[in-house]
């Protein structure tokens, strides 16, 4: 008998040389797309992305080429709960979430798969450039990162469980983004030139305060602009229109550049530094994952990527109580951010990883 596998549909060439990968493996496939714009949401509905309302009709064309049975799920609760609830919440405490690994978490390989399980399916699938593999001298499954590092994406996948790995299927992970779009071509794919989905789907103008004073119903509350002593240098518009590491568009002219270090919103200050201040030393990580091992027993020597776009430096990962890490970087890193993710590697393996709390300064 056939394995049953159903495919999360975005309407992107990913996903879609993914659903025809695995039916020529010989799988029974079955595609979906998540339906998880909530109906209120403020602002133009996208046009584009993984989120879009063409990304249902461009993944259903796609699957009626590939002739497999075709869905759409309606999960709008839970991406609103876990995803854009979280997403005003942290940027209200000065943090900078990174929401797609949310909807990883909670959404994708957590209620789809649940969803598949009871729909009796084997696996599940996207179209993420990663790869699984079983270590059997470990007993565990392994994410390591996929076989081209400028598309690779196992940063916003640390958070799998070993039973998602064991369910989860990759089947681009040992492809190029070219040798993808060349077999959509081949396949006939209306998508196959469709341009990758950017920013975050939900916010389609980038405008990231002005949609999270629309899901508040109240504008933000201006503050003071401070540097690193705590002298006052001007006022700021909102702790929600900065994140830590930038220059631009601070509002705000000093006669130098100047640089977000820190956001305090308990006192709602943004603080600003020199060039050199938004490097840290180190960093405090909290709510960790491990997917290499069970636990982090001792210290080990990693190399540490502290944003999706960064590259990783190697740094020194310290257990400490209460499921959190202190890291400790070979090289000050620039705008280490509360609330973005930091991921560790050995090599092509994920270690595992957290979420940034704290900076550690010297």
């Amino acid at each position: 008998m056939k394995k049953k596998v159903m495919v999360g549909m975005s309407g992107g060439v990913d996903s879609s040389v993914a659903a025809a990968l695995l039916k020529k493996e010989g799988y029974e496939v079955i595609g979906v797309t998540l339906q998880i714009w909530p109906d209120d949401l403020p602002g133009p509905k996208p046009e584009g992305g993984c989120c879009s309302l063409s990304a249902v009709e461009d993944a259903r064309m796609v699957a009626f080429q590939l002739d497999i049975p075709y869905y759409v799920l309606n999960f709008q609760d839970i991406f609103e709960k876990s995803v854009i609830d979280y997403f005003v919440h942290e940027y209200t405490k000065g943090r900078t979430p990174n929401p797609c690994i949310a909807c990883n978490r909670y959404v994708k390989f957590d209620a789809m798969l649940k969803k598949a399980v009871s729909m009796g399916i084997d696996y599940i699938a996207t179209g993420h450039y990663a790869r699984i593999e079983y270590d059997a001298s470990r007993g565990r499954y392994l994410l390591k990162r996929s076989v081209t590092d400028k598309k690779d994406q196992t940063y916003v996948l640390y958070n799998m469980k070993q039973y998602q790995l064991e369910r989860t299927l990759f089947p681009i992970g040992n492809y190029t983004k070219e040798t993808v779009r060349k077999i959509a071509e081949e396949l006939g794919f209306i998508v196959a030139d469709k341009p990758d989905s950017q920013e975050i789907c939900f916010v389609t103008d980038n405008d990231y305060a002005g949609f999270i004073s629309s899901r508040l119903k109240k504008s933000p509350e201006p503050g003071y602009f401070v540097d690193t002593e705590g002298n006052i240098l001007g006022m700021h518009k909102g702790i929600y229109n900065y994140t830590v590491g930038q220059r631009k568009g601070l509002g705000i002219s000093l006669g130098k550049p100047m640089y977000v270090v820190r956001i305090d919103a308990k006192n709602n200050t943004v603080v600003l530094g020199e060039a050199g201040k938004e490097y840290s030393a180190g960093l405090i990580a909290s709510d960790l994952n491990w997917i290499a091992f069970e636990k982090l027993e001792s210290p080990i020597r990693a190399m540490a990527k502290i944003r999706y776009s960064a590259k990783e430096s190697e740094a020194v990962i310290t257990p400490l109580d209460n499921n959190k890490v202190k890291v400790e970087f070979t090289y000050p890193q620039r705008a280490v951010t509360p609330g973005q993710a930091v991921v560790f590697y050995d090599g092509d393996i994920v270690l595992g990883g957290g979420i940034i709390e704290e900076q550690i300064n010297n």
